[in-house]
């Protein structure tokens, strides 16, 4: 098969689909790679080490032009590229194609009718069944755990104070006090990098099988007096809650925020805004010199003060919300990304190419559109089409992608 990688032109990203060693591999196995000039420079990979792993360095519309594309942000899809700009790359793109990618779909729905118009078929990333058999192709897991750690360095690159407790000449300096809220991967990531910088950390989540995740990388589990006996979804993510449960959440984590030297908020539910968690008045309860980050903005952000790709100063606390925290370390962010999508492609394929097998719950779970239509249950849904239609397209059979259960 010919394999597209174009470069990204998402403002802010510096990652690449496709690294040199994954290229080589699937060259190795008889792909052509085609990546565009410059695909991967933001990375740290020239051309020359793309040409040196067997691609063919070709133009955006090279790239464009093979039979699956492969791209970190989905060409026209997710919210993330003007209209005009996704336009023109699905100009350059044969409608037989396949597209792999994320597409944020359950966010961002609208753009996805653009991919079916344009007839190709493609495939979301996002909507990968936390099942283990997929766990080798979770880009979300992978560039969630660069996205804590930056989340981490950036409040101590932020904070006032150091983070490890130091004993010298002129006295001893308590250790910085962290408080990390949610407890996937982007904050258990938070918690353990917090904490091999010298924090105490403290974290928590609505889920209660999370204090045993937060306990194992070093941190200390918040309990808080609320019913959460409805918190945990099926397939381990938090399942979004009554406007009542988070305003009871806000009024008894008060304290804990005002405590903390660095709040990290990470708490997101799929296909929802992120919960406002951190209000203006427990922003301004914090000292002076105190930060917030806010790993959520993305999707809202759990800071009722937060703005995207900014940093506000309220009352002497920092609160900043960046929405793309793995593109801060490209190298090993695209490394895992690319191991992610390169195995992904390898499942996609067979030896008559891609194949859209509706009894694979990994092709099912994350095909978006074909044969010029919407085919995913839950995007039609939120794009108010009739389920009917789907069934007639010959689409696969309904499946709460984001909640598939874990095996």
């Amino acid at each position: 098969m010919h394999i597209g990688v174009p470069r990204e032109v998402v403002p802010g990203e510096t990652r690449v689909a496709l690294t040199p060693d994954e290229v080589r591999a699937l060259a190795d196995e008889g792909h052509k790679v085609t990546v565009e000039h410059g695909a991967g420079d933001r990375a740290g990979h020239s051309d020359d080490a793309y040409l040196a792993a067997g691609a063919v360095p070709g133009t955006r519309a090279d790239a464009f032009g093979a039979d699956i594309v492969l791209q970190v942000h989905l060409a026209g899809a997710g919210g993330t590229v003007s209209a005009d700009a996704s336009g023109e790359d699905l100009a350059l793109t044969r409608p037989s194609a396949v597209l792999v990618g994320l597409a944020n779909p359950l966010s961002h729905p609208e753009p996805v009718r653009r991919l079916a118009d344009h007839e190709v078929t493609a495939f979301s990333l996002d909507l990968l069944p936390r099942i283990t058999r997929a766990q080798a192709m979770d880009v979300l897991s992978s560039q969630s755990a660069v996205a804590g750690y930056r989340a981490a360095l950036i409040a101590a690159d932020r904070l006032d104070k150091m983070l490890p407790m130091t004993t010298t000449a002129a006295g001893t300096l308590a250790p910085a006090r962290v408080l990390v809220l949610g407890a996937g991967v982007v904050g258990l990531q938070a918690i353990a990098t917090s904490r091999r910088l010298g924090a105490v950390v403290r974290a928590y989540d609505i889920r209660a099988a999370a204090r045993e995740q937060v306990e194992s990388v070093g941190g200390v589990f918040v309990d808080l007096p609320l019913d959460t006996s409805s918190a945990e979804g099926a397939g381990g993510y938090a399942q979004a809650q009554q406007e009542e449960f988070y305003a009871r959440q806000r009024e008894v984590l008060g304290n804990e925020v005002a405590a903390a030297d660095i709040v990290i908020a990470t708490a997101q539910v799929p296909g929802r805004p992120a919960p406002v968690l951190v209000t203006e008045e427990m922003v301004r309860a914090m000292r002076p010199g105190s930060v917030v980050v806010d790993a959520a903005a993305a999707q809202g952000g759990n800071c009722a003060v937060s703005v995207p790709d900014d940093t506000v100063v309220l009352a002497g606390v920092s609160v900043t919300a960046p929405t793309n925290l793995p593109a801060g370390a490209p190298a090993h962010a695209s490394r895992l990304f690319a191991r992610n999508i390169a195995n992904f492609t390898r499942h996609l394929l067979d030896a008559d190419g891609p194949r859209l097998d509706s009894d694979d719950a990994i092709i099912r779970d994350t095909l978006l559109t074909g044969a010029g239509r919407v085919v995913h249950p839950q995007v039609r849904e939120l794009l108010g089409l009739e389920d009917a239609g789907a069934a007639e397209a010959g689409a696969p059979p309904a499946v709460n992608a984001v909640t598939a259960e874990r095996s």
